[in-house]
């Protein structure tokens, strides 16, 4: 079987799943996580039989699940499996750590925590991972017989741990509420809400051309036009050669001036170019780099551009899986842009979806969507293992505004971040 990761696609009106809690059941083969799975979710979600290592690869799942709302439930292979099949299964366990948001250790409760448990439960502490241990199978104890209690008392003090039972039930109902107090704690984020006002103008340039999908816009331009209706502001959604005219009648009044024009990053010089000087401008995808992961680090990153030399190998990474185009902006424009700004044809390779390769030594560089599609929890860990391993890190949107010389202004509307670009 293929080790990709196997997902549930969503409907139009699914909340996207880079903004859905990810919860991953882990544990050893045969502790009983398909089973806590289905009986978490109340349907036959997971696989389950007695074979040791039925499930083979992750499994996603966006769903609904009271009381938390919106969610991804990962199941995901034992960590304890074995042969170099297994291992390769157990790597993509791991992969899966990095967009865990609250984490299910399923311990077989007939046996106590494993050494391969512990392992887990080391992972956890060491990435911050809130997490829950359950111990499954307490049908199968004897009243008199309390493993589960002893196996409690080595865990640390702030662990969560209780028993339940996939087959009876018990404990089931507990788990689901100490998975929506943990999910709870995640702090609510806003894309540009800070940036501002009720009633304010905003432009939005969105190009409208043959990589664009028909019928709809994308996925960074649907989020930012959704929060600025919900903050009250007034959006004008325009393509880049209608932005003049635009700004020039909005800007007749005082009360119609925009109070911030954001772009798509293939149109900054343009856009650049037709905005007055006294109106902020960005773009989608620095938007998200500071709302998905780290804009400092990403801004940082960008300098390394500068530096690159003959033989130096960059990464280009996207988080999404869509098809390639003629023109794609990832395998065809930026090694062209790149190749323009640096004098020379830079050796780049290339990674989709949940390909992100921990070690990231072969490169110099690393240039990162805006990662829309993703879960903030992998955004951070791929930005963690590009600053663990001293390798830069940047952006779609940062890079372009560094070869259009106009990373400087497209990060005026952050302005503790424009000060990196002086120090």
């Amino acid at each position: 079987m293929t080790s990709e990761i196997v997902r549930n696609t969503n409907t139009l009106n699914d909340v996207p799943s880079g903004e859905r809690v990810h919860i991953g059941f882990f544990g050893i083969r045969n502790a009983g996580k398909s089973s806590v799975v289905n009986a978490v979710t109340n349907q036959e979600l997971a696989l389950v039989s007695d074979v040791r290592g039925t499930t083979t690869d992750p499994v996603l799942k966006a769903m609904e699940l009271l009381p938390i709302g919106p969610v991804v439930i990962i199941d995901t292979p034992g960590i304890d499996d074995e042969g170099e099949l297994g291992q390769l299964r157990v790597e993509r366990t791991r992969q899966v750590l990095r967009q865990t948001d609250v984490a299910v250790l399923v311990a077989d409760g007939t046996l106590g925590l494993q050494p391969a448990d512990r392992e887990l439960l080391a992972l956890f502490e060491e990435r911050h991972i809130p997490y829950i241990v359950a111990f499954n199978k307490n049908d199968l104890l004897s009243p008199d017989v309390d493993a589960v209690s002893s196996a409690s008392r080595t865990l640390p003090e702030t662990a969560r741990a209780l028993k339940v039972s996939a087959k009876t039930g018990e404990g089931i109902l507990v788990l689901k509420d100490l998975l929506g107090e943990l999910a709870g704690q995640k702090k609510e984020k806003f894309i540009l809400k800070d940036l501002v006002e009720p009633g304010d103008f905003v432009v939005l340039v969105i190009p409208i051309d043959a990589s664009a999908p028909k019928g709809r816009i994308i996925l960074p331009q649907q989020q930012v036009l959704r929060e600025l209706l919900d903050l009250r502001c007034n959006a004008v959604c325009v393509q880049a050669s209608d932005l003049k005219d635009t700004l020039d009648r909005l800007c007749g009044s005082p009360a119609t001036k925009p109070a911030l024009v954001v772009t798509d990053s293939q149109a900054f010089k343009s856009v650049m170019k037709d905005t007055p000087e006294d109106i902020p401008v960005t773009s989608f995808s620095i938007l998200f780099a500071r709302y998905k992961g780290d804009l400092e680090q990403q801004v940082l990153g960008a300098a390394a551009i500068k530096a690159l030399k003959p033989g130096d190998r960059v990464l280009i990474s996207e988080g999404c899986t869509h098809h390639r185009q003629c023109q794609d902006i990832g395998t065809v424009k930026l090694p062209g842009w790149l190749e323009h700004y640096a004098g020379f044809p830079p050796e780049v390779d290339f990674t989709q979806g949940g390909q992100f390769p921990e070690d990231l030594t072969p490169y110099t560089l690393i240039i990162h969507c805006g990662g829309c599609m993703l879960n903030e929890a992998e955004m951070k860990a791929r930005l963690r293992i590009a600053r663990e391993a001293g390798v830069p890190m940047t952006n779609y949107g940062v890079a372009l505004a560094e070869f259009n010389g106009t990373l400087s202004r497209a990060l005026r509307p952050f302005p503790a971040y424009a000060t990196l670009l002086n120090d």
